[in-house]
């Protein structure tokens, strides 16, 4: 049975003679650096000098160094920059400035996964990945609570990595929720998997599909948006509240009915099929050299893609609803 970690398993002292050096200071980057200074660790940051998140950082009380002399200060570096982008920035900055002893935290596997960064094996590499944006990371802190976070040990060094990494989970509000442990393999892999097929790639690909088959019917525009897109986050929001089948306690039995004998025509044997093909390249490392190629090379494909699906009409109708009902 899986065991979940609270603050109660947890010892914050472990941390106490530790210096955790962010890099980064987006909205993960903040939300986890302001939630641990509360909780009283000893933080500092690491980012790009003289850029507007350099400044921020300043004016909200932290003491901001360039990303390499954060790392020669630190004993924990924890990167909370875009996946992309951290191959770069470990290779010029921080991998030559590792000690023996440190610890390299990231909040997604992606990188060591998929061997874009090998650190040095006289380190702890751990992970804490809030499972939940920086916003809600920081606003559920605030009201003592907390977002529940996965961890993970890719590499246990020193033989204190797991003391190490609970620690910092329970500083950045993590353990009033609950910790769940998992490799950097298992949060990667579902991670992609969830993102592709049900969460960015699956629910828009639906959403539009059906808001298109209602349109090419004769269907106003403004309705197909609201029966295939609007009405979309109130049965969220039951499955999130509720689960799945709370939400069918709370639609009406006609959409109950509807739902039950029809969806499996939609989600079939076929879309199973090719999520299992979608996760084969995701574990093989297929999509990562891709992804990483497609980056390297200005993100031709990802552009194209951004340019013709902004002309989709389910755009401009969603501006015109969104702006009437004040959503923009």
């Amino acid at each position: 049975m899986t065991r979940i970690y609270y603050d109660k398993d947890i010892d914050l002292n472990i941390l106490k003679n530790e210096t955790i050096a962010i890099i980064g200071y987006g909205s993960q980057g903040r939300a986890q650096a302001l939630n641990m200074r509360d909780s009283g660790l000893n933080v500092i940051l690491g980012l790009r000098e003289g850029g507007k998140s350099w400044k921020k950082a300043k004016e909200e009380g932290f003491r901001v160094y360039k990303i390499d002399e954060a790392v020669k200060r630190a004993t924990i570096v924890h990167i909370l920059i875009p996946d992309q982008v951290q191959p770069e920035v470990y290779e010029k900055y921080i991998g030559k400035n590792l000690r023996e002893g440190m610890a390299l935290c990231f909040s997604h596997g992606f990188n060591i996964r998929f061997k874009q960064i090998v650190p040095p094996d006289f380190v702890d590499v751990i992970m804490v990945a809030p499972k939940g944006p920086g916003l809600m990371v920081r606003e559920l802190y605030k009201q003592g609570f907390g977002v529940p976070a996965l961890i993970a040990i890719e590499q246990d060094y020193t033989g204190k990595a797991k003391e190490r990494v609970l620690a910092l989970a329970k500083a950045i509000g993590a353990g009033r929720a609950g910790i769940i442990e998992t490799t950097f393999a298992e949060e990667t892999e579902t991670d992609l998997f969830g993102e592709q097929v049900v969460l960015c790639g699956g629910v828009t690909e639906l959403i539009k599909a059906a808001f298109d088959t209602l349109v090419e019917a004769g269907y106003q525009p403004e309705i197909a948006y609201f029966e295939c897109l609007h009405e979309l986050k109130l049965i969220v929001d039951l499955i999130y509240k509720y689960g799945i089948e709370g939400m069918w306690k709370n639609v009406s039995n006609t959409a109950e009915y509807g739902g039950r004998t029809r969806g499996k025509r939609i989600i079939n044997d076929s879309v199973k099929k090719e999520m299992k093909k979608i996760l084969e390249e995701i574990r093989s490392g297929k999509f990562a050299r891709e992804w990483v190629l497609e980056y390297k090379s200005n993100m031709p494909v990802l552009n194209s893609l951004r340019s013709i699906e902004k002309e989709h009409l389910i755009e401009k109708v969603g501006n015109k609803l969104r702006e009437m009902m004040k959503l923009k």
